[in-house]
């Protein structure tokens, strides 16, 4: 009786084996089909859109500045600076971007969206609104300069798109809404830009000077700052609106400096104008230049009388826009046209006075 079980088991024995041996050796892998994906919805192909026509407007731009090797300077040697975004501003080849981007350098080199390189000559900037432009030393053919939009009738929540290289990673697109409007920062000179768009799209060193859009493809500001503990992208970052963009450019253009207008006199420290007119706004006129726009308007400055000073007119508001300080009544001056009359609110000897003063271009 044992053997037909002992067959029966050897038999059991090699249906396993050839089971297990079945199994052991795979079949041909076939790729799962793929599901088709179908037409993007309109909001994801929008951003596509704009980035595909305004990738060839945005360039990368490395700068160079010379360095001694020895103590006496005669081995000079050039040695990598720093490295940006700009953008092309129109088809004679000007670029445009921050001038922290190019402070300090002795050359600049841009990178086209094709990959050439071209090195380009500083034309003008403007420290105190961190705006340079650059002017390629051969124009190529077919730059595409990129469309200007408006700032000031941007809302809260649009969208808006950045383009740049941070890190050195060209042609990066991020996106994201305006967060806030009418910010202020500091510029290299330490003199506050004020109406800066503030915009949660990711912006990172390396993206400074390059532009931000809105939906339509349009330029709405150049990138400039952020604000973050770590030196990264934390979500918070400003640009340069470009009606001030705008303003500016031309101006460097044409004359490599932004003309701005000389009120004619110098302005007191805040802590006097508090100590003279006590919790009151404004700009305390100073010394008055003789035959500039104060003096001709009939602005008083500080006097003396024995061994008393007595205060100057305190000015309060330009146009009816509040001045709070230096800054406020510089920013309210230089967004007006030279020779346009402006009227001064100006406090004097407890009484407002209205006062109008032509804006006369500073001299060199």
């Amino acid at each position: 009786m044992r053997k037909p079980l002992l067959i029966l088991g050897l038999a059991a024995t090699g249906i396993f084996a050839g089971w297990c041996g079945h199994a052991l050796t795979p079949s041909p892998a076939k790729p799962r089909a793929v599901e088709p994906r179908g037409a993007l919805p309109e909001w994801e192909q929008v951003p596509i859109r704009r980035f595909k026509e305004a990738a060839p407007s945005v360039v990368y731009i490395t700068t160079t500045e010379e360095r001694s090797r020895d103590f006496f300077g005669f081995d000079v040697v050039e040695v990598p600076a720093g490295s940006g975004t700009g953008f092309i501003w129109d088809d004679q080849g000007h670029v445009v971007t921050n001038f922290h981007v190019i402070q300090g350098a002795t050359r600049a080199y841009i990178t086209l969206v094709d990959g050439s390189r071209h090195e380009a000559a500083y034309v003008g900037g403007a420290p105190d609104k961190d705006l340079a432009v650059l002017l390629l030393a051969k124009t190529p053919p077919n730059l595409r300069p990129i469309p200007l939009g408006s700032s000031a009738d941007l809302q809260v929540g649009q969208a808006v798109l950045a383009i740049g290289n941070p890190f050195g990673l060209d042609q990066t697109l991020t996106t994201g809404v305006v967060s806030a409007l009418g910010r202020e920062i500091q510029s290299v000179t330490r003199r506050r830009i004020a109406g800066v768009i503030q915009t949660d799209a990711a912006i990172n060193p390396g993206n400074s000077g390059g532009p931000l859009l809105d939906s339509a493809g349009r330029l709405i500001g150049v990138n400039t700052a952020i604000q973050s503990p770590s030196g990264a992208s934390a979500g918070i970052g400003f640009a340069v609106p470009v009606d001030t963009v705008n303003r500016v450019v031309p101006q460097l253009i044409a004359r490599g400096r932004l003309e701005r207008p000389d009120l004619g006199f110098e302005p007191v420290a805040p802590r006097l104008v508090e100590r003279a007119f006590g919790p009151q706004k404004g700009v305390m006129v100073g010394r008055v230049v003789r035959g500039g726009a104060a003096a001709k308007a009939g602005l008083q400055g500080v006097t003396t009388e024995g061994r008393r000073v007595l205060p100057g007119d305190l000015v309060q508001a330009v146009n009816g826009r509040p001045v709070e300080d230096w800054d406020t009544l510089l920013d309210a001056v230089e967004a007006l046209p030279l020779g346009s009359t402006v009227e001064l609110l100006v406090l004097r000897d407890g009484r407002k006075l209205r006062i109008p003063l032509r804006l006369e271009a500073a001299r060199d």
